[in-house]
C-alpha cells in the first residue's frame, strides 16, 4: 500500500495527535535512498498530525565499513563490537559525525525542526561501562556503554518546541569517558524515561515468527509473559532474544507499546499505524485494560 491512499484509511491517524514516539531507526532502512525518502515523508506527516518524535539512530555497518578502510579488524562478542580508543574515535565519527548529521539535515530540509545530538550534548546519556561475561569470565570490552540515566528534561523541552530530537547512542561518565552503546538499548531507555506511548524499533524482518521459515507464523502481538514463555520453549532464538529482553526492559520501566516494524517495506511507519504491522509488544495490565474497555 502506498502512502497515496484513500482517506478513510488515514483517518487513523488523528487519534495519535500529542502522544510521543520513540522510533529506533537504523537496519537495512539506512542502506536504501528509497526507503530514507519515505521514513522523512512519514515523519512529516506524523508531525504534522502533531505526534512528539524522538528518532534514536544506529549506524553499525558504516562503522565496520569505516574501519575496514582504514585497517582496523572488527571483533564481536556476544553482538556486542570490542571498542578500543581507535574504534571509539571511529565510532563517534560515523555515529555522531556522518549519520547523525545527515539525517538531521534530510529532515530539516524537508520542512521538520530536527536537533541532531550526541549522548554527551547537554548531559544527555548518561552511561557506564558494560562488561561481559562468558564462561563464567568477565571480559572487557573496551568503551563500551548501557545507559545509567537520560537527561528527559532537555527531550520534552524540545518537543515542546515541536522539534525532533535526533540522538547518536554515544553516552559518558563522571570521569569523562565516552561510550558506544547499543542503539536498541538507547532507545529503550529513552521511552521509559519519557514514559512514551510506543517505541517503534525499525528492524529488517517483519516482526516476531513462531517459526522464521514459515511467512504466515507472524506473531501480530505478545505480552511480556507470552515472550518469556517463547523465549524458553524456543520459538524466540538468538539474535531475537536480546532485542525482546530490550522491549520488555522498556514495558517493565513505562513505555506502554513496543512496535516491530520491517524498515525495508513501503512507508512502513504509517502503514504501521493503520495496518497494525509488524510484532507489538505490551505488558499485562494494558491488556486488562483493553477487556475492561470492551465490556
Amino acid at each position: 500500500m502506498k502512502l497515496e491512499t484513500a482517506a478513510e484509511d488515514l483517518e487513523p491517524l488523528p487519534k495519535y495527535k500529542n502522544k510521543t514516539f520513540v522510533i529506533k531507526y537504523g537496519g537495512s532502512i539506512m542502506k536504501s535512498q528509497k526507503a530514507i525518502k519515505e521514513f522523512i515523508e512519514d515523519v512529516k506527516r506524523l508531525k504534522n498530525e502533531g505526534v512528539n518524535i524522538i528518532i534514536v539512530h544506529g549506524g553499525g555497518p558504516m562503522i565496520s565499513s569505516w574501519l575496514d578502510k582504514i585497517g582496523i579488524e572488527t571483533e564481536f562478542i556476544h553482538g556486542l563490537r570490542v571498542t578500543d580508543e581507535k574504534v571509539m574515535n571511529v565510532v563517534q565519527m560515523v555515529l555522531s559525525g556522518m549519520v547523525n548529521k545527515e539525517l538531521s539535515l534530510n529532515l530539516s530540509i524537508n520542512g521538520i525542526s530536527a536537533i541532531g545530538l550526541s549522548g554527551v550534548d547537554g548531559n544527555l546519556i548518561k552511561a557506564q561501562k558494560k562488561y561481559i561475561y562468558k564462561n563464567g569470565k568477565k571480559l572487557d570490552i573496551g568503551f563500551v556503554g548501557e545507559v545509567s540515566d537520560v537527561n528527559d528534561k532537555m527531550l520534552t523541552d524540545f518537543l515542546k518546541n515541536n522539534q525532533v530530537p535526533v540522538i547518536s547512542p554515544i553516552g559518558y561518565d563522571d570521569n569523562g569517558n565516552i561510550y558506544n552503546i547499543n542503539a536498541d538499548y538507547a532507545a529503550s531507555y529513552i521511552s521509559s524515561k519519557i514514559d512514551a506511548d510506543k517505541l517503534i524499533i525499525l528492524t529488517d524482518v517483519d516482526g516476531v515468527y513462531r517459526d522464521i521459515n514459515d511467512k504466515d507464523s507472524l506473531i501480530p502481538s505478545l505480552t511480556l509473559g507470552m515472550i518469556e514463555k517463547y523465549i524458553d520453549d524456543g520459538t524466540i532464538r538468538g539474535g531475537m532474544i536480546p532485542k525482546m529482553e530490550c522491549c520488555i526492559d522498556a514495558i517493565r520501566k513505562g513505555t506502554k507499546m513496543v512496535h516491530l516494524v520491517d524498515g525495508r517495506k513501503e512507508h512502513c511507519l504509517i502503514n504501521d499505524l493503520i495496518n497494525n504491522n509488524g510484532t507489538s509488544i505490551i505488558g499485562e495490565e494494558e491488556v486488562e485494560l483493553e477487556c475492561q474497555k470492551a465490556m
